[in-house]
């Protein structure tokens, strides 16, 4: 840990360092743990992209004999609060698609004890740097657009942190010893990308989303990862991070993006609105299951458990070599690796 010594330059080692024993402490009992999930956060409704996300990772899920976990991730309490109680709302929107889950709903902010315990057992040191200042003093962008963290606060002496801790309470940031992380997709094979200092704690003490989804995807026995491509860039860091803390690291599902006509993003009337929102202007529920379907490239039925068993979910063959790690779409046939795109004519 980082209180009152100084933390050496930064070296970017072949190895890993040792591991904690976090994840021996920490793993699911449960003698079949592996798991897929779906981790909405409860600030706004899920719109249909959402909600083709949920339905493909219910699907891997269940068809490969996975236990599927829901999970709600509610850290940000100002933006949850302002959002109202639209935690139910998703969960009654997934049951009314027929998705259905395992075990009891977890709660990241019922959690903060775990996160603290992972944060203690890490190499971090307080960051005092503002968001404008990183974006100044980063480099080039890397995989969507994102800046790596240069280090900067990174051999701040012990006197020069008093100092500026009595302006900024600082986050907590991991001192990483790598710059590299393989990660691997489903549909893109093994993917090497760029690894930094990632936030563990925010500097208003909330633990960071990189740190809460890794512990709770260790915890929960979560080895494979389904969630939107617009999210591979995190990948390697999340995989680095699950190693440090001692858990396998999981096999990702990258999906595609659902946009509206025009790659813009959705609006209300192009799937934005909600599935709840939706039904209440007279869209058919299975309308709606139907389109999802069609954007999949599966059979179209009214119930999901159809779909088990009886479709193929295989993607594209990926490279059989580890390749730079690229976020754009993929071409091929149709199904879930794919974008979509949806206008309100076609509900």
């Amino acid at each position: 840990m980082w209180a009152g010594m100084p933390i050496p330059s930064q070296q970017f080692l072949p190895t890993l360092p040792l591991v904690t024993d976090f994840a021996a402490t920490h793993s699911s009992p449960q003698p079949s743990a592996a798991a897929g999930r779906f981790a909405p956060s409860p600030t706004s409704t899920l719109h249909l992209g959402n909600l083709r996300t949920a339905l493909v990772a219910w699907l891997l899920a269940r068809s490969s004999g996975r236990r599927f976990v829901v999970r709600i991730e509610d850290l940000d309490q100002a933006r949850v609060a302002a959002a109202g109680n639209i935690a139910s709302t998703q969960l009654r929107d997934l049951e009314t698609l027929g998705i259905d889950w395992d075990g009891p709903v977890v709660r990241q902010s019922e959690r903060r004890d775990l996160y603290a315990d992972a944060v203690a057992g890490l190499d971090t040191y307080p960051c005092f740097c503002t968001r404008k200042e990183i974006a100044a003093a980063a480099t080039a962008p890397n995989e969507a657009d994102w800046r790596p963290y240069p280090g900067t606060c990174r051999t701040v002496t012990a006197p020069q942190r008093e100092e500026r801790a009595t302006k900024r309470p600082p986050a907590t940031r991991l001192a990483s010893q790598v710059d590299s992380f393989e990660a691997t997709d489903l549909a893109r094979g093994h993917c090497r990308g760029r690894v930094d200092d990632l936030v563990l704690v925010r500097n208003d003490g909330t633990p960071a989303y990189n740190l809460a989804v890794v512990v709770d995807d260790g915890v929960q026995g979560v080895d494979q990862v389904v969630r939107a491509r617009d999210l591979w860039s995190s990948a390697p860091r999340q995989s680095h991070l699950a190693a440090l803390l001692g858990f396998e690291t999981p096999t990702y599902a990258h999906t595609g993006l659902v946009t509206a006509p025009g790659g813009e993003r959705l609006s209300k009337s192009a799937g934005a609105a909600g599935l709840t929102r939706l039904m209440t202007e007279g869209i058919d529920r299975n309308r709606i299951m139907a389109w999802l379907c069609r954007s999949l490239g599966l059979p179209e039925v009214s119930d999901p458990h159809d779909l088990i068993g009886s479709v193929a979910l295989t993607p594209p063959s990926p490279p059989a070599v580890t390749a730079s790690l690229d976020p754009a779409s993929l071409d091929g046939p149709l199904g879930w690796w794919s974008d979509a795109v949806l206008s309100v004519d076609e509900l």
